[in-house]
Formats: structure tokens, C-alpha cells, sequence
């Protein structure tokens, strides 16, 4: 059995346009579970009014991306999930996008698969994996070196959101959950997908299955809107901070081989300092 799990914080909205996507799914072989923590826009009173099917966990509003994740998994596991595929509220999946990630996970029992990314507005592809070279701190974007006719199919990269991720059971019974503790809310993602793959579980972008996504809302993109001394700090030391000093060197120090780390450091430091007013 798959779980979904979804974290939210308010944004009722987009929360209910996410599930009645999955509501639409042309596969129904799974159940979702929403992790409300601390909603105060009535998400609670939708959940129960219009989602009954819903299963719904609730947090106190103190456990960010990372510890609420963890919390449905916990809860899915105990329900006897053999799969889980994390979600975020801001996506909108394509009716086939269950059946296609469950038709070609029974084929990789082993892998993580991920889902290419289209933007909700316009349609484009806007995020379709990426290999990172630790040795030089470079990453290779396939959606700017796959060719339209190679866009199908899965591809292996070095790690994957956490937007549509879906996860072997045979996954957390060898590594366990996400790390709530060093990485509460960015990075775990990419740390845990990218410790899955050196534990032996293929790491593949699914360019069968597709979601739309808004990248105007996300967090980094909505901190650098407004650019100041506070954003700043908050970019650089925030726990929503999209290039967060700590969580890049717990991420590099967990995953990046030894000897290229003091300049996978170095580099990534210098790149946090500058690129909030570069993007």
C-alpha cells in the first residue's frame, strides 16, 4: 500500500487544489495522510468537511518540512505502508501521475523516484533533476542538456526533492526517516535521498510523471522578493533559509567524500554569502 503524505501550514487553497488532484487520480491504490501543524486559516474544518477520506495527524506548529514528514511516515508505517511518497500542498499532480510512479517503481523495487516538475502557469518543465559533481561543486540541470526526445523515462541524479518523492519501505527500515534534528525544514530532502543512494537505493527522476508546481511561492524565492539586512540573515542563518550556513555543512559533511570536502565547503560558503543578491 502507498501513503501519501502531505505537511501543511495553512494555505488552505492550495491545499485543497492538491487533493482534489489526487482525488482525480486514475490509480486509487493509496491513501493519504495530511500533517496539519497548527493550521489557523481553517485548513482543519475543510479537511474534515470536504476530505473526509483524508487521513489527518496535527502538530502544535513547531515542526517545519523536515519533523512533519517524519510524523505522517511514522503514521504510515504503523498503518502498513509498503511505499510512501511525500508531497508538498503547492503541487497539482496529473491524473496519471500514481499509476505511472507505481508502475515504474514495481519495476525498480530498489530506487526513489522523483517527478518531473512543470510550472503551473505556464506549463514548462522547470525542474527536472540534477547530477552533482561533489569534486568541483558543480551541478548538471538534465532539463538544460536532455534533448525533448531523451525527456521520458527515468534518469538517475544525485537527489531529489522531497515534491513528489516516493520511498521504498526497504529504504527507511535501512537508513530511517529524514533528519529532523540537523536539517529541520531545507536540505533534508536532498540529504535523504542522497544517503538512500550510497546505502545501494538508486536515486531516479521519473520524466513519466508529472506535477505543476508554483516556484513563485516558494520560500527562497519569496524571501529574495523583498531583499534587506533581516532577509539576509534569515537566507543565511533562518531555519526556512533557502542557503541556511548549518544545514549546508551538516549536508556536506554527511554526504560529500572527504577528500573534496574543504573546498565543497569553501565554495558552497562563498556561493550562500553572495547569491542572495544574485537571483
Amino acid at each position: 500500500m502507498l501513503y501519501v503524505v502531505i505537511p501543511v501550514f495553512n494555505r488552505k487553497e492550495f491545499t485543497r487544489e492538491c487533493l482534489l488532484s489526487l482525488r482525480a487520480q486514475t490509480n486509487q491504490s493509496f491513501r493519504t495522510i495530511v500533517v496539519d501543524d497548527g493550521s489557523t486559516d481553517g485548513t482543519d474544518q475543510m479537511l474534515a468537511d470536504e476530505f473526509p477520506e483524508v487521513i489527518v495527524v496535527t502538530g502544535d506548529g513547531n515542526l517545519f518540512w523536515t519533523a512533519g514528514v517524519n510524523l505522517g511516515i511514522r503514521q504510515a508505517l504503523e498503518l502498513g505502508a509498503t511505499r510512501v511518497m511525500t508531497l508538498n500542498n503547492d503541487v497539482v499532480t496529473d491524473p496519471r501521475f500514481v499509476e505511472q510512479m507505481l508502475l515504474d517503481a514495481e519495476r525498480n523495487p530498489q530506487a526513489v523516484l522523483g517527478a518531473l516538475e512543470l510550472d503551473a502557469a505556464t506549463g514548462e518543465p522547470i525542474y527536472g533533476g540534477e547530477t552533482l559533481n561533489f569534486r568541483s561543486n558543480t551541478r548538471r540541470d538534465l532539463l538544460e542538456v536532455l534533448p525533448p526526445e531523451q525527456r521520458t523515462g527515468l534518469h538517475e541524479v544525485t537527489y531529489l526533492p522531497g515534491r513528489g518523492l516516493l520511498i521504498p519501505k526497504a529504504v527507511f527500515d535501512k537508513i530511517g526517516l529524514f533528519d529532523e534534528k540537523r536539517l529541520p525544514h531545507y536540505l533534508a530532502d536532498f540529504d535523504y535521498t542522497s544517503v538512500a543512494r550510497r546505502n545501494g537505493f538508486p536515486n531516479y527522476l521519473n520524466y513519466n510523471a508529472t506535477l505543476r508546481t508554483y516556484p513563485e511561492e516558494s520560500g527562497q524565492t519569496l524571501t529574495r522578493k523583498h531583499r534587506s539586512l533581516k532577509g539576509y540573515y534569515q537566507h543565511l542563518f533562518g531555519i526556512r533559509g533557502g542557503g541556511n550556513m548549518v544545514n549546508f555543512t551538516h549536508f556536506a559533511l554527511k554526504n560529500c567524500p572527504a577528500p573534496y570536502l574543504p573546498y565543497f565547503l569553501l565554495n558552497g560558503y562563498a556561493r550562500r554569502v553572495v547569491g542572495y543578491f544574485l537571483h
